[in-house]
């Protein structure tokens, strides 16, 4: 048997530490050797939980199973590992003082096939992957990132169609993952409003949200969509204390309902993530009169965004606006004849990509305005997604690029890395994409005059009060 001792202290609670090194998920962002995680069992973490785990060994990947065996929460985590090279024994205590959680971690390794001998005749290179590793635990946990920028590769890749094309597959997701910055942020406390939670990335979204502790309201259809999500979040998280509001928000007077209740209910907003949508190939349009992409995605996200704006701003810490775009908008300038268009002509693509377009420039204009008002506004990319609406509206698209698709959780990446990371304050009227900051105009096209950029919160403001005029009257 082979031991590793290491310990270190950080400025966090027991159960912060706890809670963070318990999702073995998170290994990726501290351990160096380690390449990725999944977690292979349903439900909350706790005794029981398995992970598989791709560690480096030399030059070649090796896959471990772990399962954790003793869960003591704020206390005691041990976790055993095994694959055909070797069994490990993972035993992480913590104990708080006065100054901080003091972490021990302790390793008891077992090698196969007569690597032992060899690895004792080696001490040190155990020993530099213990340092290295506990060294980035207390990295991760301090949770001090740098501001995000935009990486070489990434600047590099967004001058170039194809290059920055392959950056919303797969690809560019696990790319990213090499560089991020750890996120151990904890989010109890704080409240979140997601809409189109029900599936997808909304869905993936409030998962990982709801993992880190906040306090979620999900903004869904009906009834039927409440339980059936409320059933997928309590099999994953182990938590059922979601508040649900239903609203069909491709209807102005039921999202004029839903800022009311909100309102009434004075409970104040950290981060709003306007996430509804859909891509509709044939022209609908809603019982307002409104063309149904128009009204879904830019309108009522609009209206909910302005509605909410005395539950988002001036709080103590910094309220945060989040609104998830496309990539298509890069092939559209924002035009207001396209905006809420009728049949001839229509087309569902155009339409999406019209909205998201409109969208991007509503982050800007919204960061710039609210400044002053404690409130970062961003927009995210969530790259080529295998999300309902691809499956449903794309066919031939999904057909031609499945095997690159990212699934839920990597598309919902950098939505719940804006809401939950420190680094989601230090910027605002961006676009991001895999955590970075990136081009709104790929190469450089597709720029809008600014007298249309003006134009478009009258534009609004306009379709918004004939609605509630026609309703009213």
């Amino acid at each position: 048997m082979i031991q590793l001792r290491e310990q270190t202290t950080v400025d966090r609670t027991a159960l912060d530490c706890f809670r963070y090194l318990a999702d073995l998920r998170t290994l990726v962002e501290w351990d160096q050797s380690v390449r990725r995680v999944t977690k292979l069992s349903r439900g909350p973490i706790g005794k029981g939980t398995n992970f598989k785990v791709v560690v480096r060994l030399g030059r070649f990947p090796l896959t471990m199973t772990y399962t954790v065996t003793q869960y003591v929460p704020g206390r005691c985590i041990v976790i055993s590992g095994r694959s055909f090279l070797l069994t490990v024994t993972d035993t992480i205590e913590f104990t708080e003082t006065a100054d901080g959680t003091v972490i021990a971690y302790a390793a008891d390794f077992h090698f196969h096939l007569g690597l032992e001998s060899f690895i004792k005749r080696n001490p040190q290179a155990t020993e530099t992957l213990g340092k290295v590793a506990i060294s980035g635990l207390k990295k991760a946990l301090n949770d001090e990132p740098a501001p995000p920028v935009i990486s070489p590769e990434n600047e590099k890749n967004d001058t170039q169609t194809l290059r920055a094309l392959r950056c919303f597959t797969r690809y560019g997701y696990l790319k990213g993952l090499k560089r991020w910055a750890p996120m151990s942020e904890r989010l109890e406390g704080r409240h979140i409003v997601i809409t189109g939670a029900n599936s997808g990335i909304g869905l993936a979204s409030a998962v990982a949200l709801a993992e880190a502790g906040a306090s979620l309201t999900l903004v869904v259809r009906n009834a039927e969509k409440a339980v059936n999500t409320k059933d997928i979040l309590f099999n994953e998280t182990g938590r059922d204390d979601f508040h649900f509001e239903y609203c069909d928000l491709s209807l102005v007077n039921e999202t004029e309902r839903l800022i009311d209740r909100l309102l009434a209910r004075s409970t104040a907003v950290d981060v709003l993530i306007n996430n509804a949508g859909a891509l509709f190939n044939d022209h609908r349009v809603t019982s307002e009169g409104l063309e149904n992409s128009f009204a879904l995605l830019l309108l009522t996200p609009w209206r909910l965004t302005e509605g909410l704006l005395p539950l988002l701003q001036n709080h103590e810490t910094k309220a945060r606006v989040i609104n998830v775009v496309s990539g298509g908008m890069y092939a559209e300038r924002l035009n207001m004849n396209r905006l809420n268009v009728g049949a001839d002509g229509y087309r569902g693509a155009r339409a999406y990509a019209q909205c998201k377009r409109a969208l991007s420039v509503l982050t800007e204009l919204w960061a710039e305005r609210w400044q002053e008002s404690n409130i970062s506004v961003n927009a995210m990319h969530p790259g080529w997604s295998d999300t309902p609406g691809v499956q449903k509206s794309l066919p031939g698209f999904r057909f031609l690029t499945q095997a690159v698709l990212r699934d839920h959780a990597e598309g919902a990446d950098t939505i719940v890395w804006l809401a939950r990371s420190r680094q989601g304050d230090d910027l605002s009227g961006k676009l991001f994409l895999d955590r970075e900051p990136r081009s709104t105009y790929l190469l450089g096209n597709h720029v809008e005059p600014d007298d249309e950029r003006a134009k478009l919160s009258d534009f609004l403001t306009k379709h918004y009060e004939s609605v509630i005029a026609k309703t009213a009257g």
